[in-house]
């Protein structure tokens, strides 16, 4: 069975998150909590990346997300004016930024091979947000659902669906039941006009308070 941490969901210690960090350090696989979902992620290496992308059954052509400790830990990425403002009104929040990674940075299975962009977000949630503050570098992000499955929303639905996925090797993160959230919403800010690539938990409206030009991706 899948070990568990279980730690406290509003203020997590340094010492609750001491393993998860050193399963990270070691090259691990980390089932835990999100705003939204229960996410499955490891450090930003291409081992790491690889094996989230294997448990997923994920081709690299759809990359991992990104959680940071803070805005300036990408400061390697493009920032266009659009992008700045959107993440200094909406960090931390459920807003995911598409940011170009010109010098490629990132490893394959986190940038994009068509767009060379890395979806990168700053999570709110006190567990994700001390994780990666704790580990001191980005960690990967992806939901924690079996292939077409509902992603886990609970620590009990965590530990099943990591254990399906890869028996005893995921670190489940517990803290119980997630309110109900829609995904984060999801911005194109690889160009200087941005585009919302999917519409989520924070609306469209609010994003265009703060950048008008915004529009969203046609549809087909």
């Amino acid at each position: 069975m899948s070990p568990v941490l279980r730690v406290d969901a509003a203020a997590p210690t340094s010492a609750e998150l001491a393993e998860a960090v050193d399963h990270l350090r070691a090259g691990g696989v980390l089932a835990y909590p999100t705003e939204t979902v229960y996410g499955l992620g490891g450090a930003i290496d291409p081992g790491p990346v690889a094996r989230v992308l294997e448990i997923k059954g994920r081709p690299p052509d759809r990359p991992l997300l990104v959680l940071l400790p803070s805005r300036e830990s990408a400061d390697g990425l493009r920032w266009t004016p659009a992008a700045r403002r959107l993440a200094d009104a909406f960090w931390p929040g459920a807003l995911t930024l598409v940011l170009a990674d010109p010098e490629g940075i990132f490893p394959k299975g986190v940038r994009s091979p068509w767009t060379g962009g890395v979806g990168v977000r700053v999570s709110p949630n006190p567990v994700a947000c001390g994780l990666v503050e704790a580990f001191g570098r980005p960690l990967t992000s992806t939901s924690l659902n079996v292939a077409g499955g509902a992603p886990a929303r609970s620590g009990a639905e965590a530990v099943t669906v990591a254990r399906a996925l890869a028996g005893d090797e995921i670190l489940v993160i517990d803290v119980g039941p997630l309110p109900p959230s829609a995904a984060s919403t999801l911005v194109d800010c690889t160009a200087d006009v941005p585009v919302v690539l999917r519409a989520g938990s924070l609306p469209v409206e609010e994003l265009r308070r703060v950048t008008p030009e915004i529009h969203e991706r046609a549809r087909d």
